[in-house]
């Protein structure tokens, strides 16, 4: 039944997720890039620092300071500029398919940085899978985008921030981390501001539209971490990958973005070779166990 729970979540989660990333599609067509991020930001620092607030724990602490969160909120910083940067740019479709490689450099990450020992068999499959990405970019080929880069980087930013957050104490509670999270993408949008189209005076629906973005964004944070503390995280990891579903269905019905097949090739590599290594992650931990 735990389990079953933890899956719910998690694909509420991902579906929270995708809706998010549809509301920052409509505000980069309405609002300059810095603006949005930096709302986007201060807005989902507030409302976590408030949420920390009745959970009875202090916003500014010397938890900002440690290396792991601040190293964290860097990799966020980078994350969501690259992200929504994207998400201005090219199809979500296709940014929703290359960020699938996320579990993939968060295991190879784990080697390199953390000294997780990775066999052979993990090692071929972040290969192959690293290879389904090359698939859907076509880096070299005539129709490449170099905006596609943003969306690597993107990966690359969440699997850093995803790494960072294994050394924090597991004392130090989710909402905090959220908060700072935030509030390090609003400066950095702030810094933008100037040489990212300026400011402009949002309209009242553009106003909901982002405060709804906000809490969708909240709700998301909330079950992704409800889904990791009630089921086992080797079943409930893998329904991550809904997040491509929901992705794919808003893509076509919103935006009418059509998906090509070598897309769709890639994006079956990704998928596999994430589901395989979190598959053997889980038998190693049972052999430890």
């Amino acid at each position: 039944m735990d389990n079953i729970k933890g899956m719910a979540w998690m694909t509420l989660a991902m579906l929270a997720f995708a809706l998010t990333d549809m509301v920052l599609v409509f505000a980069t067509r309405a609002l300059p890039l810095g603006q949005v991020l930096f709302l986007f930001g201060t807005g989902g620092a507030a409302l976590f620092a408030l949420w920390a607030g009745l959970q009875g724990h202090r916003w500014w602490s010397p938890v900002l300071l440690m290396r792991p969160v601040m190293i964290r909120n860097g990799a966020e910083v980078l994350a969501t500029v690259s992200f929504v940067t994207a998400l201005s740019l090219i199809p979500l479709s296709t940014l929703s398919a290359v960020i699938q490689a996320n579990p993939l450099l968060v295991t190879l990450g784990a080697a390199l940085f953390l000294g997780e020992k990775v066999g052979w068999r993990r090692w071929t499959a972040i290969g192959v899978g690293l290879a389904g990405v090359l698939l859907i970019i076509r880096p070299g080929a005539a129709a490449f985008d170099p905006n596609l880069l943003f969306a690597v980087a993107a990966a690359i930013g969440l699997s850093l921030r995803d790494l960072a957050t294994r050394p924090v104490p597991k004392t130090v509670p989710t909402t905090l981390l959220a908060s700072y999270s935030f509030a390090a993408v609003g400066l950095a949008g702030l810094i933008l501001i100037p040489f990212a189209g300026g400011w402009q005076v949002p309209d009242a629906a553009m106003v909901g539209i982002i405060l709804g973005g906000i809490l969708l964004g909240m709700v998301a944070y909330f079950a992704i971490t409800a889904a990791m503390r009630v089921g086992e995280i080797a079943v409930v990891t893998p329904f991550r990958y809904t997040r491509l579903v929901f992705a794919f269905a808003i893509a076509v019905a919103v935006f009418d973005e059509t998906i090509d097949a070598l897309t769709l090739a890639g994006v079956g590599v990704v998928v596999a070779t994430g589901l395989y290594s979190f598959w053997r992650e889980a038998q190693a931990r049972r052999r430890a166990a």
